[in-house]
């Protein structure tokens, strides 16, 4: 494996080895709802930021060692974005969506929430880790080229590996589609009683194995750079 920023060459065998003595990434997870995307995360520290207090209170649970903020997470990545390794971004999407546009003329119009590009733009001229903006595929050209998995679109400042989602088979509606998307994602989303439609809080979540693709690919570039700034390897690895 070669890191891109040094051009050492470190073997997958030292960089295993060394994992263990490296500090955990410092991770900063906006708009973090019930952590579909964290829930493989390892060997990190997690701030989470969710707006909605009923979801915050269920990741609290669901990962009781992260730190949880009540926040509003556009500010907050901006006054916070220094104190982060790697920082997982999920802005709302319902007005990029193209249900969005199918629903033309039969529900109130509204401007695409741009706030999504605000923070892409900014992290890629002020943030010095690794980042991942996730969105729907919108119903327009997106404004910003990005890597497409699945159903989603993902602003990187690295690579993506090919990633191959499991089928969801996500069809019908009510209770029937509420509990496939609580198999689907390893949760039961009968426990949120907020104000928010649970298919809509249960459809919002990346799937936990997408969310660990991209975690570990993004980890394994900012432990490889660390490894390589604390010699760890010296003349004999």
């Amino acid at each position: 494996m070669i890191d891109r920023n040094t051009n050492v060459q470190i073997t997958d065998e030292a960089l295993a080895f060394a994992k263990p003595m490296l500090a955990p990434v410092r991770v900063l997870n906006l708009y973090a709802c019930l952590g579909g995307n964290r829930l493989l995360w390892e060997n990190c520290e997690v701030t989470a930021v969710e707006w909605d207090e009923e979801l915050a209170k269920l990741y609290q649970e669901r990962f009781p060692n992260d730190k949880v903020v009540v926040a509003d997470a556009h500010q907050y990545l901006l006054d916070h974005y220094k104190e982060f390794d790697f920082i997982w971004s999920s802005p709302p999407c319902p007005s990029h969506s193209r249900l969005a546009l199918s629903n033309k003329g039969r529900t109130k119009s509204k401007y695409p929430d741009f706030k999504l590009y605000e923070e892409i733009v900014f992290l890629q001229n002020y943030f010095e880790g690794k980042f991942c903006v996730e969105n729907v595929i919108p119903y327009y050209e997106p404004l910003i080229p990005a890597q497409k998995r699945g159903r989603h679109l993902y602003w990187t400042n690295f690579n993506l590996p090919r990633i191959d989602e499991p089928k969801n088979g996500i069809i019908g509606n009510g209770k029937d589609r509420v509990e496939k998307l609580s198999k689907y994602h390893n949760y039961d989303f009968r426990k949120y009683k907020g104000e928010q439609p649970v298919c809509k809080v249960a459809a919002n979540l990346v799937h936990y194995e997408t969310g660990r693709i991209i975690y570990n690919t993004a980890m394994n570039i900012i432990q490889a750079s660390n490894v390589t700034q604390n010699s760890l390897f010296g003349d004999g690895w």
